[in-house]
């Protein structure tokens, strides 16, 4: 089978949606199968390549200057006049702001639909599969002239997403699912599919899919190598996944404790209250590198004793950090911000997690005990993809060739 993917990482140069796109097109290619890579990026962190897959770059520096000019349309942060002055410093983001804004055109729908079809020409695929979020890949594959199967990939719902607000809502989404041959979604998102739920007309073509995400991590140069610290590898969201309630049970132990908390990328901007907090904690019990690469976050948790997880606000998104986490066989704090948090079955399927509710006046008591009882223990590898065998790329890439 030849297909093609199509990888955005216009809006987030370190997507898990691009990682985990990366993973199955491997797999797939691994089982024999003719894969290309389309991807969409921003023009100044290239993209991964993947050996045996060619690929096709289109750069959108434009867009990425647009959007961090307009702060990505965030109702809180700057005032629109600020915004706009900075975006008129840059002529080719207005251009884009206005193909976007004005006209409803984005340069990255146009020129991808225009780029699929040339691809299509020369290749003629069985399979394009467009990897979303975001969805500018997939409203292009939508009106392409193309042969083959249409396919989307739902890591993140759309008209359902918690963190942004989706044009068109539902009746857009059904549209755009209309247009395609097959859909796989998260089990977590499913229920829009149920009997008399807004996407029903359309569960037809829906099908779920599990994320291809535990693989054996790469060995790294442990950074903090014999610290005692607790490290989390991830962005925060308003609205999705925030730091307050990590603050509050680290600053309980004391710095007695020894304990180092390093949270490692971006949003910070968004809670100014906890960043003040997070400013008064004493001494190197607080580490805020910001956003890093791939390699400094595998350096990190390759150091750490614990590995933070940040249970998501949203009950229909499932982080896939935590199948990263799990693979490395370290234990793995787990924040639970909500009673149906998608990642409590995963969870109690792993012998080394400790969850925590928001909320619990015991957490802080039971968090220093369980630091106390199992930082330093570890599984192999072999152990933990015993645990969990249907999220192993392999596994995925079988799931995915069965519904085409």
């Amino acid at each position: 089978m030849r297909i093609l993917f199509v990888l955005d990482s216009v809006e987030n140069p370190t997507s898990a949606n691009v990682t985990l796109g990366l993973r199955l097109a491997g797999a797939l290619a691994r089982q024999g199968h003719s894969v290309h890579l389309l991807h969409l990026w921003d023009g100044q962190t290239p993209p991964a390549s993947l050996p045996g897959c060619p690929d096709r770059r289109l750069a959108f520096a434009d867009e990425r200057i647009m959007n961090a000019a307009l702060e990505n349309g965030a109702r809180q942060g700057s005032a629109l006049p600020l915004r706009l002055a900075r975006l008129l410093r840059h002529p080719s983001a207005v251009v884009a702001a206005v193909r976007q804004l004005v006209f409803h055109a984005p340069r990255r729908v146009v020129d991808t639909r225009r780029e699929l079809e040339r691809l299509d020409g020369s290749f003629h695929f069985d399979v394009i599969c467009a990897v979303c979020a975001p969805y500018r890949s997939a409203f292009a594959l939508e009106t392409a002239r193309t042969g083959g199967k249409k396919v989307l990939w739902q890591l993140d719902p759309y008209a359902a997403n918690k963190s942004y607000q989706a044009p068109g809502g539902y009746a857009r989404e059904l549209a755009l699912l209309q247009a395609m041959d097959a859909s796989f979604v998260t089990r977590q998102a499913w229920g829009d599919y149920a009997p008399g739920a807004p996407l029903e007309p359309a569960r037809d073509k829906v099908h779920p899919l599990d994320f291809p995400a535990l693989v054996e991590p790469q060995p790294a140069e442990p950074e903090l190598h014999g610290a005692r610290c607790c490290v989390f590898c991830g962005s925060l969201y308003p609205g999705l996944r925030e730091p307050a309630f990590a603050l509050e049970l680290f600053a309980s132990l004391g710095a007695e404790s020894g304990w180092t908390l390093v949270m490692a990328g971006g949003g910070w901007e968004h809670f100014p209250e906890a960043s003040r907090r997070a400013e008064q904690m004493p001494g190197n019990r607080l580490i805020r590198p910001g956003p890093v690469p791939a390699a400094r976050a595998q350096a990190l948790q390759a150091g750490a004793q614990v590995l933070l997880s940040i249970g998501n606000l949203a009950e229909n998104q499932l982080p896939s950090k935590i199948f990263e986490y799990f693979a490395t066989g370290k234990p793995v704090l787990h924040l639970s911000m909500t009673d149906n948090d998608p990642a409590l079955p995963w969870m109690e399927r792993y012998p080394l997690a400790l969850v925590l509710r928001r909320g619990d006046a015991e957490a802080p008591a039971r968090l220093a005990a369980w630091l106390a009882q199992t930082a330093g223990k570890r599984l192999d590898f072999a152990q933990v993809a015993a645990l969990f065998p249907e999220v192993c790329p392999d596994a995925v890439a079988r799931q995915f060739l069965d519904v085409l």
